[in-house]
Formats: C-alpha cells, structure tokens, sequence
C-alpha cells in the first residue's frame, strides 16, 4: 500500500512518514501543495493525507484536482481548524475524513487503516483475493491455496498493485513511480524484468495466464 503526505510542518511530516514506514506501508512525501498535487495526480497511491494550509496550492485545492479526474482514492485532511463548518466544508469538497491537529499517533493509523478498509482495498485481516490469487499483506506475500509463492518485497508490492487495481491497464510509469517509487535510480526497463519474475512464481499453479501484457499500454491482472 502506498500512501501520500502533504505537510509544511517538516517535524510532522517527518514523524508521520516514519511511522507509517514502521507499519510497512511505502510513502511518498511533499511539503508544499504545487509537489503535493503533482504527486497526486499520479493516480498509483491508495490513500492521500494533505494538510489544508500548504504553500502554493492548498490541500483542498488539490481534492479538488484530483476529484475532478473521477479519482475515488481516499483522502484524510490534517487541520488546525475545528469548526464545524470548516469540517463540512473539506468533506463537501470530496474529502473521506478529517482529522484536527494535534491528534494522538493511534488515531490517525486507525483513521488510515479504516479509510483503506472503506475504500475496498484491504479486507480487515489484511487479506484480498482475486482470480484464486490471494495477499496478505501482513505477511507480504502470496498465496494460492494456502501455498505461499515466496514473493520479494518489490514482487509482492507488483502484485499487490496488480491486484488492487484489477481489470485496470496499469502503464509502465504507474508500476514504476508505485513500486520503485519517484527518486528511485534504476531505470524503467526494471518493470518488465520483475512482470518476468512475477509471472515465472504463478506458472506453476498456472495462474500466469492472469497477468496479461497489453501491447502498447502496459499490463493487467485479469480472469479470461
């Protein structure tokens, strides 16, 4: 799962990027709204956590664009306003939920693990399956009938992308910014080698018919 922050306040974000790493989720990390809605519009993270007061493009500035793109992804907002009518005004703009500053550490991971939850992506045990596939993303790995396939980390995050995003055309930039991430120093041509790696651990059960190349797009996890 990779998540999102947009915060001006550096000790914040800070500690609420590390935090989320310790809880395995991959983050991405902005301190200004023109970077923050860049990031956004990307359309490869599962959760967006913006901060309403940003230099250059405000938090709900960038709910807006991204709403705007038919984008269900889950959005929190952090705040130092707590009136209602502020709070109704950031749902109203397409927010998912809304969390005032300061807020204590497990509050926000269990506003992010139900948003995630809400939004269909992880069942709550952290497991999802599809076409006889299954992840569990406490274990970080796959399963086909209770048999493990063994994945690496950049494996699993392939297949978890894969899976979340089922009967979508995910392109090669997608995959990459999701699973490599932006700053990463390899290059693109990594995504075709770990679809490679992927597909020879599902062959065995042949579930690699699933993960299907669309030519000229990229790829998709798909039943016949």
């Amino acid at each position: 799962m990779r998540i999102l922050v947009v915060e001006d306040d550096n000790p914040l974000r800070e500690a609420i990027v590390s935090l989320l790493k310790e809880e395995n989720y991959l983050v991405d990390e902005a301190g200004d709204g023109d970077e923050g809605l860049y990031f956004a519009q990307q359309g490869i993270y599962d959760l967006l956590i913006l901060d309403i007061m940003l230099p250059g493009v405000t938090g709900l500035e960038i709910v807006k664009q991204v709403r705007s793109g038919d984008s269900t992804v889950p959005i929190l907002l952090l705040t130092a306003r707590d009136s209602v009518a502020d709070r109704v005004f950031g749902l109203e703009t397409g927010a998912d939920d809304y969390l005032v500053k300061p807020f204590a550490i497990q509050e926000l991971l269990a506003r992010i693990k139900a948003l995630i939850r809400r939004s269909g992506s992880m069942a709550n045990d952290g497991k999802i399956s599809y076409g006889g596939v299954m992840i569990d993303s406490k274990m970080r790995d796959g399963f086909i009938t209770d048999q493990a396939l063994g994945l690496t980390t950049k494996e699993y995050d392939l297949l978890e992308f894969l899976i979340l995003n089922k009967e979508q055309i995910l392109t090669r930039e997608q995959i990459f910014d999701r699973v490599w991430g932006f700053e990463s120093e390899t290059t693109m041509s990594v995504v075709d080698l770990y679809i490679h790696y992927l597909r020879k651990k599902l062959a065995p059960s042949g579930y690699d018919s699933l993960l299907r190349t669309v030519r000229g797009a990229g790829f998709m996890f798909k039943e016949k």
